[in-house]
C-alpha cells in the first residue's frame, strides 16, 4: 500500500521473551506488560520525516464484542504508553471496527484480508483533525499486514496524508534467521 511510510516491529513472535509478553498481555490480562512493550517500541528508529511528521498515534480498534471479552483494548495500552515518550496524542476514537470479524490466528494470508477489508471507518466527527496527518497505527503483531492494510485504508478514506505503522511482535518472514530476542522487561 504506497500510503504506508514505514512499519517496524520491536521483536519476532516465534521464539523468546517477546512473544510470551504479546501473550501476556493480550490472553492473560497483563495490562502492565505494555509499559515495558511501549518503551521499546519508543526506541525503535524511524526515518526523519516520520519522527518529525507524526501527529499522533491511532490503536487498532477491536470489535465491541472483543472488547467487553478481554476488558480492554491491548493496541490502546500500548498506545497510551508510547504517546508520552513520543509527545503525541493518542487519538483512540479515530478509528472504528465497523463490523465484526473472525479470529486470524488459523487464516491464510489471503483470508486474512478478505476478513478485515472493510471492517474499518473513520468516524465523520474525526475526518477534520484527520485530514492531512500522518498518523502512526499501533497494533501488537503484524502477521501478514492485512489488519493493518485495511485500517490504514481506512484511515486514507478518513483524511489522513500518511500512516507508518509500530507494532510490538511481528511474525518472522520465511527466510529469517532464528535470533534469541533480549529480556525486553530490562532498559
Amino acid at each position: 500500500m504506497p500510503a504506508i511510510r514505514t512499519v517496524r516491529s520491536v521483536a519476532r513472535m516465534d521464539t523468546g521473551t517477546g512473544a510470551q509478553l504479546v501473550h501476556a498481555l493480550k490472553y492473560q490480562g497483563w495490562q502492565a506488560a505494555a509499559v515495558p512493550m511501549a518503551r521499546r517500541m519508543a526506541q525503535l528508529q524511524w526515518p526523519t520525516d516520520v519522527h518529525e511528521e507524526r501527529a499522533a498515534v491511532v490503536p487498532l480498534p477491536l470489535s465491541p464484542e472483543r472488547l467487553r471479552e478481554r476488558g480492554y483494548n491491548q493496541a490502546e495500552c500500548l498506545a497510551r504508553a508510547l504517546a508520552p515518550a513520543w509527545r503525541v496524542p493518542v487519538w483512540g476514537d479515530a478509528l472504528r471496527r465497523i463490523r465484526t470479524t473472525h479470529s486470524q490466528v488459523r487464516l491464510t494470508p489471503s483470508e486474512r484480508a478478505g476478513n478485515v477489508s472493510g471492517a474499518f471507518a473513520v468516524p465523520e466527527s474525526r475526518r477534520a483533525q484527520l485530514r492531512g496527518q500522518h498518523v502512526v497505527l499501533v497494533d501488537d503483531v503484524v502477521t501478514t499486514a492485512a489488519t493493518l492494510n485495511a485500517a490504514a485504508q481506512a484511515l486514507l478514506e478518513g483524511g489522513a496524508r500518511i500512516i507508518s505503522c509500530v507494532t510490538f511482535g511481528r511474525a518472522p518472514d520465511p527466510g529469517d534467521r532464528a535470533i534469541p530476542d533480549s529480556d525486553f522487561t530490562r532498559t
